[in-house]
């Protein structure tokens, strides 16, 4: 069974910086896409960014274009997500996650089957 197991998160300043780590284990799959996604109380779950798992093709949200970074290694099974020039709207709580399928918007949360637990990020003004 694949298990994805997050680090990296915590409580910064506006303007801060955070990075978050997620690697799969287990009996791990070829991962067509890999993303983060972002949940607030009450509103829908968001990718803020995701990448093919050959790296070709890569997706953020408009909102955090030029301050988020994805990147990731398809071989050791692990994405990453680097936060600079933080906002106090970029609290939330973060998920990585897989996708087995070569198909669908990378921006979709349907088209992933693995979920990290969840990590929380808070940026104070």
């Amino acid at each position: 069974q694949v298990q994805l197991v997050q680090s990296g998160g915590g409580l910064v300043q506006a303007g801060g910086s955070l990075r978050l780590s997620c690697a799969a284990s287990g009996r791990t799959f070829n991962s067509y896409a890999m993303g983060w996604f972002r949940q607030v109380p009450g509103k829908e779950r968001v990718c803020v960014a995701a990448i093919a798992g050959n790296g070709g093709s890569i997706y953020y949200l408009d909102s955090v274009k030029g301050r988020f970074t994805i990147s990731g290694d398809n071989a050791k099974n692990t994405v990453y997500l680097q936060m600079n020039s933080l906002k106090p709207d970029d609290t939330a709580v973060y998920y990585c996650a897989f996708s087995s399928l070569d198909y669908g918007r990378y921006d979709y949360w349907g088209r992933y089957n693995q979920w990290g637990q969840g990590t929380q990020v808070t940026v104070s003004s």
